[in-house]
């Protein structure tokens, strides 16, 4: 059941109203159930893979609380410790990583002249795996570190687990966040419900608008055995349409997951603050996904030493966090190369930093500058979009092949209506040219921390009525929608 969804536009206001007629005290009962049921419209037997990393997980918190006091005390945690992260990412490899560890393995005997080992095992990605065991695990590690108190009721606790707004794609929650916010009854807020859906209908627009528009040039162009035919100018704007297409479509999904939590009464974490206002690729991570860098940094950088370590060690680990989200992200080489070109871009840019502020000093640059900030904001969405040709490609010998076509530039084919053949015409074109200024209008108006949606409040009832009408009738009138109404599917769903 996808958000941009028929299904969807029933199941909420379904399952919202319910929520808030039912009593109060089974009321986590109801968004456990349609939690469920949420997740097993897709494949119903992988419910029993979410219902098995929750079990384990709590259990080992169970335990972990039964051996406080006792002699070796801290080995035992650890133990369990190991034990739930070891049960939970044996599931991940075997689902995710299977066949790209046997590829690894075959390359291998071939290189001994051994013969390949063949697998008749073949199963499909149960959608949000990646997302829901991280969940899962950093409860284990809260709980160990003595962060959150052991939640005793197992359907509770499966609830934080399984929450549907943030299930299949984040934001991922730390249950320290998450879990006291299930812990007590909501009851219906008519402004917190308003604002919820001014964010829903935010994050619709940047999906079906624009997300999905840019999908259309983009996927013309990678569907083409041969992407560096198409030249410079054309693979060119087909990585910056993918860089915005990847952040339209998650930032969408994260807006519509953060707008239905909040109407039922929750709080998630924020997953992007306007990453391509920022300064280079370091602070953009920062920015970009914060609840999955926001776990990296907790679960793995730091418990390798984080900074605290000698330069080499550090830089070290900086690598060794990049190359664990690009193989978080999918099972290929793309992925890998992926995120080692965002820890070697980054790396780079911390060896480069005294150089820079000797000649920022030298030549009198000023940061805070419209015109400083504008070249830095093109620095960020051109290397994360270089980077990004191997998030999209199907093979780093497709990458390969599209940069090779980038360095085929013919500054004609700007203006001489070769654009207009991958999909989008002049029309659409207008539209994305628009969409584009809203958002960065949008980001603009946020850069001091403001909310966007206390500034509506404050207009007059005429011109917020008019916002809102604009803002449905532009989902309406100008979103992509598939043939027969059918809803496309976000991005992160595949990891």
């Amino acid at each position: 059941m996808l958000f941009n969804s028929l299904h969807f536009l029933l199941f909420f206001p379904l399952v919202v109203g319910i929520y808030f007629i039912i009593p109060r005290k089974i009321r986590w009962c109801w968004l456990l159930a349609a939690s469920y049921y949420y997740y097993m419209s897709w494949n119903a037997k992988y419910a029993l893979l979410l219902a098995g990393s929750t079990l384990i997980t709590w259990l080992s918190g169970l335990l972990m609380e039964r051996c406080n006091g006792m002699p070796g005390e801290t080995a035992k945690k650890k133990w369990l410790v190991a034990f739930s992260f070891a049960i939970n990412l044996a599931l991940l490899f075997v689902f995710k990583y299977f066949h790209f560890g046997l590829s690894i393995l075959n390359r291998l005997l071939r290189v001994i002249h051994i013969s390949a080992v063949q697998s008749t095992f073949n199963v499909l990605l149960p959608v949000g795996i990646s997302f829901y065991i991280l969940q899962a695990l950093s409860y284990t590690m809260d709980v160990y570190r003595g962060d959150v108190k052991v939640e005793k009721n197992f359907f509770k606790y499966a609830l934080f687990v399984s929450f549907f707004p943030q299930l299949v794609a984040g934001p991922i929650e730390r249950s320290r966040d998450l879990l006291p916010q299930i812990l007590v009854p909501h009851d219906f807020d008519f402004d917190r419900a308003k604002r919820g859906l001014w964010l829903m209908l935010w994050g619709y627009f940047q999906k079906l608008v624009i997300a999905d528009r840019l999908a259309i040039f983009v996927n013309t162009v990678y569907s083409d055995p041969a992407v560096y035919r198409h030249g410079g100018v054309v693979n060119l704007v087909t990585m910056i349409f993918f860089a915005f297409q990847t952040y339209a479509d998650f930032a969408g999904y994260s807006n519509l997951a953060l707008g239905a939590a909040e109407v039922l009464g929750f709080r998630l974490t924020t997953n992007f603050v306007r990453p391509f206002f920022s300064i280079n690729i370091t602070e953009f991570w920062t920015r970009w996904h914060v609840s999955l860098s926001r776990w990296f940094v907790n679960y793995l950088y730091i418990p390798l030493g984080g900074n605290r370590v000698g330069k080499f060690r550090y830089y070290c680990n900086l690598m060794i966090v990049f190359l664990a989200s690009g193989l978080w992200h999918g099972a290929d080489w793309t992925y890998l190369v992926w995120g080692g070109l965002n820890g070697l871009i980054s790396i780079v840019e911390r060896l480069l930093t005294p150089l820079w502020r000797k000649c920022r000093a030298l030549l009198k640059f000023n940061d805070r500058s419209t015109l400083m900030k504008c070249v830095q904001s093109a620095y960020v969405i051109f290397m994360f979009g270089f980077v990004q040709i191997f998030f999209r490609s199907q093979s780093t010998d497709q990458a390969k092949e599209f940069i090779q076509g980038l360095l085929r530039f013919n500054p004609y084919d700007l203006f001489n209506g070769r654009l207009f053949n991958y999909g989008l015409d002049l029309v659409n074109f207008v539209i994305l040219a628009v969409s584009f200024v809203v958002l960065f209008v949008v980001a603009w108006i946020q850069r001091d921390g403001s909310s966007l949606r206390s500034r509506i409040e404050q207009q007059p009832l005429v011109l917020r009525w008019g916002l809102i009408i604009a803002a449905i009738g532009a989902v309406i009138f100008f979103g992509v929608y598939g043939p027969g109404f059918d809803a496309s599917q976000f991005i992160y769903f595949q990891f």
